[in-house]
């Protein structure tokens, strides 16, 4: 019914993951493969194509209103596939997520005050704190049988006057880790014991791979809703990211005030029509594009973890809960960051995301999407295969 085999030519079509690769990465080889920014190769549902045709259809383009539709469906879409209930009065729409997360520290911190970072994650994080004159507190992640932990004890002793507010990724990128209900109860606590504001980038809830369930953090602890702000989209889930479209959402009605108030002051109030009616379509009718794509999603991780281990001896990859996002720790080869580095870039002629952008802990990996047809996946790999010959013989 859907077919995520298909190879869609995306050069030339103003695709950042394509059109951006050589400025970006220094690859000019007409046949590198982008396996950086996290959007997908893949045609989005066919409902959402559906509801935009009708709108380029009608002819007429012009301001978008009533965001109650939209707000409803992003309810709808959390309580079935989350089980969780929220209030559509809560949602304010953000043009992305990013751009949400420096408007909700605008709307409820002031410059100069720290954010909690757990590296290494999203580095949009990194830019849009710095963006705004905050200051980065980093509470690096430690490795437990294969995934991701928070040491919250290390995080409590670095604490000052001057911490205000935690970014949680959740799931985690690039690591792929689905929190637990309990490490998130334990986070939540040490913020309300801190008085601490937590915002919860879920963009990536959707996106679970092998039977892992996301909880959310409200539903793991409703307790602390009071300094709650969530933030979720439909772009990652359904390949709709040029939409530019997110949400935000507390229960907390001076923090939505606050946000609101910052929306407005920076011009964002009026809505991208496109973008409010692509993603409400894929809330409203994606469910069964989801479902078939998450086995595809977790085919690919599969072979890429099996193939990459293999063609670099002493690599390993990070066994994914969540995300498309492949992340390798090449430090087991024995050979120098930049030599990896090279190697991906120069002889394989691949365009990974480099895992130093990720903050502390992350300069031995790479990151690979690997939300792409199989057979640009299986290309990626044999380079990969050859970049690295010399370490099996």
């Amino acid at each position: 019914m859907f077919d995520f085999d298909r190879v869609i030519n995306r050069r030339g079509t103003h695709a950042s993951k394509w059109d951006n690769m050589a400025k970006l990465s220094g690859i000019t080889s007409p046949d590198g493969i982008p396996m950086w920014v996290a959007d997908m190769d893949f045609a989005a549902p066919p409902g959402v194509t559906e509801a935009l045709t009708a709108t380029v259809t009608r002819a007429v383009h012009g301001y978008y209103a009533d965001t109650g539709t939209w707000a409803g469906a992003l309810a709808e879409w959390m309580k079935r596939r989350h089980n969780l209930t929220i209030d559509p009065a809560w949602v304010s729409p953000t043009p992305g997520v990013v751009s949400g997360l420096g408007l909700i520290l605008q709307a409820v911190t002031e410059p100069g005050d720290e954010v909690v970072v757990f590296p290494p994650a999203y580095h949009a994080f990194r830019r849009i704190i710095v963006s705004n004159d905050r200051q980065i507190l980093d509470a690096e992640l430690v490795q437990r049988q294969g995934r991701y932990v928070m040491d919250l004890d290390a995080l409590a002793s670095k604490l000052t006057p001057r911490t205000k507010i935690v970014f949680f990724c959740s799931p985690h990128n690039p690591g792929g880790t689905v929190w637990s209900a309990e490490e998130i109860r334990a986070l939540a606590t040490l913020c309300a014991e801190r008085n601490l504001i937590l915002v919860s980038d879920e963009i990536h809830c959707d996106l679970l791979l092998n039977g892992a369930k996301h909880t959310p953090t409200l539903s793991a602890a409703p307790e602390i809703a009071d300094r709650l702000i969530t933030c979720v989209a439909a772009t990652k889930t359904f390949n709709l990211a040029g939409a530019h479209v997110g949400a935000c959402f507390t229960s907390n009605p001076v923090f939505k005030q606050k946000l609101d108030a910052r929306i407005a002051a920076s011009g964002l109030a009026s809505y991208n029509a496109f973008g409010m009616i692509a993603t409400e379509a894929a809330w409203r009718t994606g469910e069964a594009w989801l479902d078939a794509l998450l086995p595809y999603l977790a085919g690919n991780h599969d072979l890429l973890n099996t193939r990459i281990e293999r063609a670099a001896p002493g690599a390993r990859a990070m066994r994914l809960d969540a995300t498309y996002l492949g992340w390798v720790d090449f430090s087991g080869t024995g050979l120098p960051a930049g030599d990896v580095a090279a190697r991906v870039k120069e002889r394989a002629r691949i365009f990974a995301s480099p895992g130093e952008q990720f903050g502390p802990g992350g300069d031995s990996w790479l990151r690979f999407n690997f939300a792409t047809p199989r057979s640009i996946l299986q290309e990626a790999l044999d380079r990969l295969d050859d970049a690295f010959s010399d370490l099996r013989k």
